[in-house]
């Protein structure tokens, strides 16, 4: 009977899908663009749920338990993404942009890291759980994500005195309205510091264009040097710590008194990989999937005749819902918190904040309607696809979070959510696409999110032994 009812709310969410898709459709041509973003969020939701997919996962599992399945997901994931990824820029098919380079990266990595943990689930794991029920990781998403973002974008006062004389002086010199730059800590923060940093990307820098020059260089640079190589090595080191000694014992009883060789350890590295098959296949599928995304993104653009969704609201006649370059968040690409911020930003300006004083809002993303922001809609796509493969599998089921799980996951989000805005990403954004784009940004962020995350794990065994302590004493 459960697994009829499931089913059942599997077909419903679908349709409603469908049916929103043919609505917007009809409403305008130019929601196309918005249809695309929701349907690739559902394919996204789904292999998210169906994998397990998720870097908090990887992090804790590694660290607390010695289990490297999703961290081998993550980095198979990686590593086909930034083929496609390569194949899309040798044709002049890719939306990727690199970003400011910095040390701000290893730092909100940390933070970000931290929070995933906390929370129980980074920025994308935080909405598929959300599908499958898990009320504690949508409390990270609203006030972290959301509220957290938004209000941390927007602080001014006596967080504008933490500011270098150098960072607010160089903001005030780019020309900005007066009524932005002169409060807000974050403003001066992106103008004065992060707008100046240099931006990598390994295929555009003379060294890699002048040694392998046409298409050679956004593979060589970007795929193998900045993804292939190093993914490769972390996978090798992650099998010599975690993996090896176990697979090895079991190899010698297998083969007594032969010597292990070469060969047995490629075969453990090999066991490694394909310990979970659904694992390293949604891996694969989500690189995949993330390349489609670009090129479909990017034919978008291309049949308007735009370069961001912005333009298409100006047409359509919504020009308070764009910023005042006439844009609003459209990465054209895998991405998450960005649009997630731009809701909270909404929903505070809806009880009487301002969110048009700052660069987030007002200069880089606007502040669109929810129902006519692209991105969101990708977001809400992960959350219904992986509520429709829960439901396939019967995996759906309402959790509401007790006791100290609540503190969790507040504290995790507003981590999460203030490690993603120095770093301008989060897990996706911030690691995973700037890691396969040719961006050295990516393994920066991603060392300080796991150097968070390995923090944040040994942080939970502490407070386990004290709880669990505590409850001997009192017994």
């Amino acid at each position: 009977m459960e697994e009829k009812r499931n089913q059942i709310w599997a077909f419903v969410i679908t349709a409603a899908l469908i049916a929103v898709s043919l609505i917007y459709y009809t409403v305008n041509a130019f929601y196309l663009y918005t249809v695309v973003y929701i349907w690739f969020g559902v394919a996204y939701g789904m292999m998210l749920q169906y994998g397990r997919f998720c870097f908090a996962s990887a992090s804790r599992d590694l660290f607390a338990a010695g289990v490297p399945r999703m961290a081998v997901g993550v980095l198979v994931a990686l590593m086909f993404f930034s083929i496609i990824q390569a194949t899309l820029a040798s044709t002049n098919m890719s939306t990727f942009h690199p970003a400011p380079f910095g040390i701000h990266m290893l730092i909100a990595g940390l933070i970000f890291g931290l929070g995933m943990v906390l929370s129980g689930g980074c920025a994308s794991g935080s909405l598929y759980k959300v599908g499958e029920g898990n009320m504690t990781n949508l409390i990270a998403v609203i006030v972290g994500l959301c509220l957290g973002q938004a209000i941390f974008v927007d602080i001014g006062g006596i967080f504008d005195k933490l500011i270098p004389a150098s960072w607010e002086h160089a903001a005030k010199l780019k020309g900005l309205p007066e009524y932005i730059i002169k409060d807000g800590w974050f403003d001066k923060y992106l103008a004065g510091y992060v707008w100046d940093q240099p931006t990598i990307q390994l295929s555009q820098t003379e060294v890699i264009s002048k040694a392998m020059p046409g298409v050679m260089k956004y593979f060589i640079g970007d795929a193998l040097l900045n993804a292939i190589i190093p993914s490769a090595v972390l996978l090798i080191l992650i099998y010599w710590f975690f993996s090896r000694k176990g697979f090895l014992k079991k190899r010698a009883k297998e083969k007594p008194g032969q010597t292990i060789g070469f060969s047995d350890e490629v075969a453990g590295m090999w066991n490694m990989i394909t310990a979970s098959k659904k694992t390293s296949i949604m891996g694969v599928l989500i690189g995949i999937t993330a390349g489609l995304h670009i090129l479909v993104m990017k034919g978008m653009q291309i049949k308007y005749g735009v370069k961001n969704f912005g333009e298409l609201l100006i047409q359509m006649g919504h020009e308070k819902d764009v910023s005042l370059m006439g844009e609003v968040f459209d990465p054209g690409y895998w991405y998450i918190t960005s649009q997630e911020g731009q809701l909270g930003g909404w929903m505070l300006e809806k009880v009487g904040w301002n969110m048009h004083d700052n660069i987030f809002f007002a200069i880089n993303n606007g502040l669109p309607e929810p129902l006519r922001n692209p991105a969101l809609w990708m977001s809400i796509g992960i959350i219904l696809g992986a509520m429709i493969m829960a439901r396939l599998n019967n995996e759906f089921k309402l959790k509401w979070p007790k006791g100290e799980l609540w503190v969790w996951a507040l504290a995790g989000g507003m981590l999460m959510g203030i490690g993603s805005r120095p770093s301008l990403g989060c897990n996706i954004g911030a690691f995973f696409i700037r890691a396969a784009g040719g961006d050295p940004n990516g393994w920066l962020y991603g060392v300080g999110m796991v150097t968070g995350a390995f923090f944040a794990v040994k942080f939970f065994n502490w407070w386990t032994e004290r709880k669990m302590a505590k409850e001997m004493e009192a017994f």
